[in-house]
């Protein structure tokens, strides 16, 4: 009876640890900051947004990343309506997203920052490109986060600025991404 208790035992610590291990492949963040800045010299204009989300797949290294167009916030209002209603028309495309692969292999179980490079799509305005983008992983004690920086051509887009405002918005928008991983 003790040999059975101790077997069921071992069993379901086996059980656990192996939904442990499991678990810990799927890296989740729900607040990811995304922010934008489009500089001329008539006017700058930056947003923000931290209701972005990602998963982080480290056998497979996918990596995905979703915002929602309308959390960005702007200091002026009136920049933030024009920019929903005119330019993205965030109520025809809601969200931006990236879905692709981290192209080097990192050991994961290893702290330090490794420079990273994730290959596939960016759709933005519903329309998906081909890109490549570059970053930067940490991996510490406490945990994971990535940071990037890249431009996104408005044109790439179909994002049209009309001429009236063409000398106030930049044609190419610097994006900047700040995440927190969580294991799942």
């Amino acid at each position: 009876m003790n040999f059975l208790k101790n077997s069921i035992s071992l069993w379901l610590l086996l059980i656990l640890t192996n939904n442990l291990c499991f678990g810990q492949d799927i890296l989740k963040s729900n607040q990811v900051k995304i922010g934008f800045f489009s500089s001329t010299p008539i006017e700058d204009i930056k947003a923000l947004s931290e209701k972005g989300a990602s998963v982080l797949l480290i056998k497979s290294k996918d990596i995905v990343f979703q915002v929602s167009i309308k959390s960005f916030e702007f200091s002026n209002k009136l920049m933030q309506q024009h920019f929903n209603e005119s330019y993205m028309e965030s109520d025809k495309y809601p969200t931006a997203s990236f879905k692709g692969k981290i192209v080097e292999d990192i050991d994961f179980s290893k702290k330090g920052n490794y420079p990273i490079t994730a290959k596939g799509k960016l759709k933005v305005h519903g329309v998906e490109k081909d890109r490549t983008i570059n970053g930067t992983l940490q991996i510490s004690d406490t945990g994971m986060s990535l940071t990037s920086a890249f431009d996104v051509a408005c044109k790439d887009h179909q994002i049209e600025i009309p001429s009236i405002v063409f000398k106030k918005i930049a044609e190419v928008i610097k994006v900047n991404l700040n995440v927190t991983y969580k294991i799942q």
